[in-house]
């Protein structure tokens, strides 16, 4: 009986209805990204509304930082994704329990590093960014508590993306939820009883992902199934790395370099002091939340184009990612109509102070409708990754959010230094992004380089 439950956790999407797969994948992985965003959405809540407008601007001016070294960590797991999802697609039990591994070995070996590059690093890079005095020692003491305990999120971030790959996205989730109440009860208990500030929400943030982490790793390592966790044979396989960084590599370097434009982007938002910065951060929040349905369809495309070509069937995987595409214009559209005629609500979530909901709601109106831009990127990129093509994706999406991101904002605040001209660099380089990928998926170039093995 246990066996047969575990059987069903998995997902073959190489057959069957394209769209009902597509949804039925989504939904959970969207739940599961909507409760991983809530960590650091929760403090910005308990900090803004318990502590102050100071400690809102704190955690927010952080989250370019934790994003630059964490999403290159991620990268890393899109090419495990990828990786185990073509060996699962294809049925080989052998290269895929090897993947498995090799996959947690180097986990384990990077939550090492990245605490200690996080910790090192913190402090220059947020005198980097021009973080005001009053705002720059909380910034601080968030980030070092924060990485010292990153590694529960590294684990937990790849032993979910093993479950996903295999099309086990609901076990994933339920732990995430449980983690994401957990950091929840223990943001409030921290903030409000023990009266520990930004310090008690960077405690409860990495409490809550060790718990999520334990979690990931006790279902790896109790499967019955072939991609199980066998602890003895724990080791890293050269030509499985290999493949795993070809793919990893670029979209990590990718992703780090996009908050590393974001992190310059936050350093003119500074400039404007604590309100505008706590007004940005109440946006970046809300921000996150309308992408999200757009990341977690484009990381479906990634699981589905991965097992159909492994499969050997090209047509499928171009088709899925057409339907994706359509899924992820129409849900951007109606979640931006709503935030835009509610976004002074939705700011006051956060704080009451009037600058910061004035700030908070002109970025908001500023960028929302442009985020239909941010369709295509995901979805593109999604299934570039998932045929191994993460080079393209890499070299495009660097060139927008940071080359031409860098471009405009020097440009154009030599004209106007305003908050909104700062605040449309992220729809700038979402347009130029989504116009050079569709224009390259579009030309069929990426189809002659294809691996369908």
């Amino acid at each position: 009986m246990a066996q047969s439950h575990q059987k069903q956790q998995a997902v073959d999407m190489t057959s069957g209805s394209i769209i009902r797969h597509l949804i039925v994948f989504t939904v959970p992985l969207l739940l599961g990204n909507l409760f991983q965003q809530l960590y650091n959405t929760v403090d910005s809540l308990v900090v803004g509304n318990f502590v102050g407008s100071e400690a809102l601007a704190a955690v927010g001016s952080t989250t370019s930082i934790v994003n630059m070294l964490v999403l290159f960590f991620n990268g890393v797991s899109i090419g495990a994704g990828v990786v185990i999802s073509r060996y699962f697609g294809s049925h080989n039990d052998a290269k895929l329990h090897v993947a498995v591994e090799t996959t947690i070995a180097v986990t384990f070996i990077c939550g090492i590093v990245l605490t200690g590059i996080g910790i090192y690093i913190a402090p220059f890079m947020l005198e980097l960014m021009d973080t005001p005095e009053d705002v720059l020692p909380l910034s601080s003491e968030y980030l070092q508590i924060y990485f010292a305990g990153i590694s529960g999120l590294l684990i937990y971030n790849m032993g979910s993306g093993i479950l996903r790959s295999v099309g086990d996205t609901k076990r994933p989730l339920y732990f995430l939820c449980f983690s994401s109440l957990l950091n929840i009860v223990l943001d409030l208990w921290f903030v409000i009883s023990f009266q520990m500030g930004v310090a008690g929400v960077a405690y409860a943030t990495i409490i809550s992902q060790f718990a999520s982490a334990a979690l990931v790793l006790l279902v790896l390592t109790k499967s019955t199934e072939n991609y199980r966790l066998v602890w003895k044979d724990l080791s890293i396989d050269k030509g499985i790395l290999k493949q795993i960084l070809r793919i990893g590599l670029p979209s990590g370097l990718q992703q780090s370099l996009t908050a590393f434009s974001n992190a310059y982007v936050q350093s003119y938002i500074n400039h404007f002091g604590s309100s505008c910065m706590a007004g940005w951060s109440c946006y970046t929040k809300i921000d996150q939340f309308v992408f999200l349905p757009m990341q977690s369809i484009g990381q479906a495309a990634t699981t589905f184009v991965g097992q159909n070509l492994g499969a050997g069937d090209l047509k499928r995987a171009k088709k899925g990612t057409n339907v994706a595409l359509g899924l992820a214009t129409g849900i951007s559209l109606v979640l931006a109509a709503i935030l835009w005629l509610l976004a002074p609500q939705f700011v006051e979530l956060f704080n009451r102070d009037e600058q910061v909901v004035v700030y908070g709601v002109l970025f908001l109106r500023l960028c929302l409708f442009f985020m239909v831009f941010c369709g295509p990127n995901q979805v593109i990129s999604g299934a570039l990754r998932g045929a191994g093509n993460a080079k393209i994706p890499m070299i495009v999406l660097l060139f927008s959010y940071v080359v031409f991101r860098q471009a405009y904002l020097f440009a154009a605040t030599s004209i106007a230094n305003v908050p909104s001209v700062v605040g449309f660099s992220y729809p700038a380089g979402w347009i130029v992004c989504s116009l050079i990928l569709e224009i390259y998926y579009l030309s069929g170039r990426w189809e002659k380089h294809l691996d369908m093995n």
